[in-house]
């Protein structure tokens, strides 16, 4: 019985994640491209996409490589961006911690944005249910799959493409494609509003720094909103409830 629910929520997993396959696998490219474009060497780029493995840092932290940016600034970069990791932990911690460490540890090496989004999206309360792993785990290797095989092509692909052909533009484009599917409530939406306004008034921070404020504000904003959101629906949950009574 446990056997075919797996398999069945695998199946579901693949079929759900599929649509996001081309948009990482071409994120993933224009990554592996910019890497080789601000002079690493090809060494050194295959190592940040298998072991890094994080989008939206390793674009952020390539102009600081450029511009020769203090290590501190780049590393501090890196670590702001992805901060959003540990609310995705939080998140996916009572679906999973029954799990060994080491099984959660790679687990959350290979799980991204998408993957968290699709995943609360079909678990959106913790509730035991067969088959969360073996959904988790469709929606994660393809996904990895796609960022490496993407990442790798554009990285030996790097030295033959122009910069003429705007790079940097089409890196915008798709990011735009994996972020927009993520913006699923009012919460989500407001965060992103506020990141971006702040992003375009701090644009000529040295370093990049403003990056890093708008990343922080537009975080603060979706969880504070988030929790005052679910304070509301809790009492009208609550009145629902006497009512039915």
């Amino acid at each position: 019985m446990s056997f075919e629910s797996d398999k069945a929520a695998f199946k579901e997993g693949l079929r759900v994640g599929a649509p996001t396959w081309f948009g990482v696998g071409a994120w993933g490219l224009v990554v592996g491209i910019a890497m080789i474009k601000v002079g690493l060497t090809l060494p050194q780029a295959l190592g940040m996409t298998l072991f890094v493995f994080a989008g939206s840092a390793q674009l952020a932290s390539l102009p600081l490589i450029a511009a020769h940016a203090p290590v501190w600034v780049i590393f501090a970069t890196a670590l702001v961006v992805n901060l959003r990791f540990l609310i995705f932990s939080a998140i996916l911690a009572p679906h999973f911690s029954h799990l060994p460490w080491r099984t959660r540890a790679w687990l959350g090496f290979l799980t991204g944005d998408i993957s968290v989004g699709l995943f609360m999206q079909r678990y959106p309360e913790f509730a035991e249910e067969k088959g969360k792993l073996a959904y988790l785990k469709a929606l994660v290797f393809p996904n990895w799959a796609a960022w490496q095989i993407g990442s790798i092509i554009g990285i030996l692909l790097g030295s033959q493409v122009p910069t003429s052909w705007g790079l940097g533009f089409a890196g915008t484009l798709a990011i735009l494609c994996i972020m927009l599917p993520l913006i699923i409530n009012r919460a989500a939406f407001a965060g992103v509003v506020v990141s971006g306004i702040c992003a375009l008034l701090t644009v000529n921070f040295p370093y990049k720094l403003g990056l890093l404020l708008a990343v922080l504000l537009g975080m603060g904003t979706a969880m504070m909103l988030e929790e005052y959101l679910d304070g509301k629906k809790e009492p009208a949950t609550d009145k629902n409830k006497e009512e039915q009574s």
